[in-house]
């Protein structure tokens, strides 16, 4: 068998790797993976406005690279099939350069371990279209050195430093073009919340990552809200995938109304409560994907509470068809089944949530249904409680009572509204406990609720209002509305008979 070797075309390949589909904060986050997983516990991202001249930079403190590894580190594929430690957030030795041919022409890495100078390689992908040739170059150019100092100036003891000039994106551009800087500064913000979320385990965790992007701390995002009380987090499951355990986690934020405008806000980022749910792919403890349902459902208002964290073990990279830039995932086929049985609790649960969210604004604004209590929102933003003086049960009370009898009552029911247990109610609610209470001990039709449905039809019906009308008026009010009796069984068999 006769053979030829095929080398590919260096220019030719070098933008195939740029045109991967890299974002600024996507390519940042894939450096950033090295730096943790080099066990760095600061890592410095900065991005300098000079124009054409303008550079990003990323620096850490991790364990840095001898010579040979730097070398190693700079070669395309070259740990491609490697055996990577439990903490290695890498996965096809392509990020670094890839992420960085994405948005620079000039690539400058230094990097030193204990005791060692630095050590210094450049890609230089003009020079590399210009001869036709892998040429690595030793040290840094003219170009890089005024940057490259500075960068290094941040780091004391072992390191990396990550390099990127010559942006495509800004050549052409002054250092006085406000636009252009401006649109600079945005990408700025854009990796600021791209790191908080995507590395928000971390910057919560034990590994205590401190990230800045120029100067500035870096904030973790928790999708899940779980240090709010109102979060619901569902018990974990587990699902076996090739030998490995795929943890699943879900969790339903807390309503809307549950939240502070700030909160709410943070809840939804930029891209809204809708787009937000679904499916948290992480690796490692490193977010891959944020929200979708991946074909297990459609997107609806009501699902807007779910979200689900999935723990996917890194030997299972290839069933997940974990991409080169590790911002996508997609679950295996058989993992499908059980996932959608997940996703279906979770979302049953969340439309509960919404279903009592609207409740509760009825209960405030629908003057067709009777509440007994009604809510109230004070310009300060804080909420009463009342009860609902207007309520049939009540205007007929007062009407056949005497003076001092509807005093009486009327001081009987200011003491109900001012004696509201709300510490324990709000226990019972945050917690929603198994043994909640339900209205009438959750009874059956010989309970006390028949005779307390008994009692208003008959006012209704005093008040000229037919029994028929009536039982509907009841089978409509809370807590009737979710019991069985007298009140809804000719409903049902008008429906059956439909």
């Amino acid at each position: 068998m006769q053979v030829k070797e095929a080398a590919p075309e260096p220019a030719g390949l070098v933008a195939s790797l740029a045109a991967f589909g890299y974002t600024v904060e996507a390519s940042v986050a894939d450096l950033v993976d090295n730096s943790i997983s080099a066990h760095a516990t600061q890592v410095d991202v900065d991005l300098i406005w000079e124009g054409a001249d303008s550079w990003i930079s990323v620096s850490d403190n991790g364990y840095g690279m001898s010579e040979d590894e730097l070398v190693t580190a700079m070669t395309v594929a070259a740990r491609w099939g490697a055996k990577r430690g439990k903490t290695d957030l890498g996965r096809f030795g392509m990020g670094l350069k890839s992420a960085s041919f994405a948005h620079a022409r000039l690539l400058t890495v230094a990097s030193r371990r204990v005791a060692e100078d630095w050590h210094i390689r450049t890609w230089d992908l003009d020079l590399i279209s210009e001869k036709g040739k892998w040429l690595l170059i030793e040290g840094a150019t003219a170009e890089a050195k005024g940057p490259l100092m500075q960068a290094l100036e941040m780091i004391d003891g072992p390191g990396t430093v990550v390099l990127w000039q010559r942006l495509p994106a800004y050549q052409g551009a002054t250092e006085q073009d406000s636009r252009v800087k401006h649109q600079f500064l945005l990408e700025s913000g854009n990796v600021t919340n791209h790191l908080g979320l995507t590395f928000h385990r971390f910057l919560n965790g034990p590994r205590a990552v401190r990230l800045r992007v120029n100067s500035s701390p870096v904030q973790p995002w928790d999708p899940f809200l779980q240090d709010h009380l109102s979060t619901v987090r569902m018990p974990t499951e587990e699902l076996l995938l090739d030998g490995h355990l795929v943890k699943i986690t879900p969790f339903v934020l807390p309503a809307p109304h549950r939240l502070t405008d700030e909160e709410r806000q943070a809840a939804g980022r930029d891209q809204g409560w809708l787009k937000l749910q679904g499916l948290y792919i992480y690796r490692r403890d490193r977010l891959i994907a944020a929200g979708g349902w991946y074909r297990l459902r459609k997107r609806e208002e009501k699902f807007n509470q779910a979200r689900i964290a999935l723990e996917v073990p890194a030997e299972t990279d290839e069933h997940w068809n974990v991409d080169v830039k590790k911002s996508t995932a997609w679950p295996p086929v058989s993992l499908r089944r059980p996932l959608r049985s997940i996703t279906d609790r979770a979302c049953r649960e969340a439309a509960i949530s919404m279903r009592t969210r609207g409740r509760v604004a009825a209960m405030r604004n629908d003057s067709r249904l009777e509440f007994a209590w009604k809510l109230d929102k004070r310009s300060d933003g804080t909420i009463t409680c009342r009860i609902n003086r207007k309520h049939s049960m009540i205007q007929a009370l007062l009407s056949g009572a005497e003076e001092l009898q509807v005093t009486q009552i009327n001081a009987l029911l200011r003491l109900l509204e001012e004696a509201l247990p709300i510490p324990g109610l709000r226990v019972l609610h945050e917690t929603d406990a198994a043994d909640d209470p339900e209205p009438f001990d959750g009874g059956s039709p010989d309970s006390d609720m028949e005779q307390v449905a008994r009692n208003m039809v008959d006012v209704f019906v005093h008040k000229g209002i037919s029994e028929r009308e009536a039982l509907l008026m009841i089978s409509r009010m809370p807590p009737f509305d979710e019991l069985k009796g007298f009140w809804n069984q000719d409903h049902d068999k008008d429906r059956g008979r439909a």
